[in-house]
């Protein structure tokens, strides 16, 4: 019931969250487009895992901190831990928005409402702090826009839970995919040397590539966005892909450019009778 409750509550943000989002995109996008390594940095690449994940779970755990020492009567560790949180926040919003120049429709809009929810807590916060910093004879107003900022810090960690779990954004494209190692009948025509041509083994969509005498295979769809690799380009050993440039190695499907923090699934070819071809999935 509540949940169906604040669904339609975020879906009636739309009318602001889309254009404003719309915008920001076109300006992250330009500004990251420009410096794709610090992009794919801040994104997780290298790591294999999304970096503002795991870096939005410091600023929390600080900020939870400052009501706690606030409580008990410690001003001095509950400013220091506030310091440090506005700082994370900083840091957590850096990788968000390396996220943010490469999401796209609905999700896009929701992280809207998430990161404008964010940036409002920071502004709270920053406030907070600067009164703090003043040495105030009574400390009740800082400490009261510091719960006041943390309401609005757990409402906007709930939409940006929501945009992961609920639209599927930055979760691997192939976390359920079946990886059963069973040679399948592989459905195609031609594949002429050089080109990215797309095929189908069972239920999945895949993309070949023929050097003489070998055939490399990817799953199709980015392991990113879901972006089709058959639309993208070869470049440097690599399938580029046609959304948002994501690069993976042919012969192995190992990322080599991001946005992707992901690897994407490799699959073997071999030729069966009748000079037809059978594929399994290897990674």
């Amino acid at each position: 019931m509540i949940g169906r409750v604040l669904e339609r509550v975020l879906d009636a943000q739309s009318g602001w969250a889309k254009p404003l989002g719309d915008w920001v995109h076109r300006l992250t996008a330009a500004i990251f487009g420009r410096m794709l390594p610090i992009r794919d940095l801040l994104a997780g690449t290298w790591l294999g895992h999304p970096l503002h994940a795991l870096l939005t779970d410091v600023p929390i755990g600080a900020l939870t901190l400052v009501i706690i020492l606030d409580i008990v009567g410690q001003p001095a560790a509950a400013d220091v831990a506030l310091l440090m949180g506005v700082l994370a926040m900083l840091g957590a919003a850096l990788a968000g928005f390396a996220d943010y120049s490469t999401t796209d429709g609905r999700a896009r809009v929701r992280a809207t409402v998430h990161s404008s929810l964010m940036v409002v807590s920071l502004v709270v916060y920053v406030v907070s702090l600067a009164i703090r910093a003043t040495g105030p004879t009574s400390r009740a107003l800082p400490i009261v826009l510091s719960i006041v900022a943390y309401v609005i810090l757990a409402g906007g960690a709930f939409v940006g839970g929501d945009v992961v779990y609920a639209l599927g954004n930055m979760v691997d494209r192939h976390a359920w995919r079946p990886s059963g190692a069973k040679w399948q009948p592989l459905e195609v025509g031609e594949i002429p040397e050089g080109t990215l041509v797309k095929a189908k083994v069972g239920a999945q969509a895949l993309v070949l590539i023929r050097s003489g005498d070998t055939i490399n295979a990817l799953h199709d769809q980015c392991a990113h966005a879901g972006g089709p690799l058959n639309e993208g380009t070869l470049v440097d050993g690599c399938v580029e892909c046609p959304w948002h440039g994501s690069r993976f190695e042919i012969a192995t499907g190992r990322r080599r450019r991001g946005p992707t923090v992901y690897d994407q699934p490799s699959y073997e070819v071999r030729v069966a009778a009748a000079g037809r071809y059978e594929a399994r999935r290897v990674s």
